[in-house]
């Protein structure tokens, strides 16, 4: 949570529009530079003169309902203060330099229908127990 100064200048440098969406996504007021965007949408913003130390850095999802798992691994060490340089200029960081890296992205499907559940071939040692009722 911010003070109500800083609100209001984070108000007047980012406008009333881009204020109502950071309430709502964020919670909180930020201004920054925009650093890239990825190839999904996301904006990475950078402010390192006004922000408290270890929240310079954020992302701005395209989607409403993002998915965490769309931040590419490079942009996440760079979200997470593991380097210094956003992937858009280090050569290791960037994608489709590797051979196994997958070209398009595969969300995380935990807790959904399409998550992943274990088949097991083995008879069950016990089964469930239905009552049979005789009729009156």
């Amino acid at each position: 949570m911010s003070t109500i100064l800083r609100t209001l200048r984070n108000l007047r440098r980012i406008g009333l529009k881009e204020y109502g969406h950071q309430m709502q996504y964020i919670g909180d007021t930020k201004a920054g530079t925009l650093i890239a965007t990825d190839r999904y949408g996301n904006k990475y913003y950078e402010n390192m003169e006004e922000e408290l130390p270890l929240r310079t850095r954020w992302v701005d999802y395209k989607e409403k309902e993002y998915d965490p798992s769309q931040i590419e691994p490079g942009w996440h060490a760079w979200l997470s203060y593991m380097v210094d340089a956003p992937p858009t200029q280090d050569k290791i960081l960037q994608t489709g330099l590797r051979a196994w890296e997958l070209p398009e992205h595969r969300p995380n499907l935990t807790l959904s229908r399409g998550a992943y559940k274990t088949y097991s071939t083995v008879k069950p040692k016990y089964s469930a127990w239905t009552p049979v009722a005789a009729p009156r």
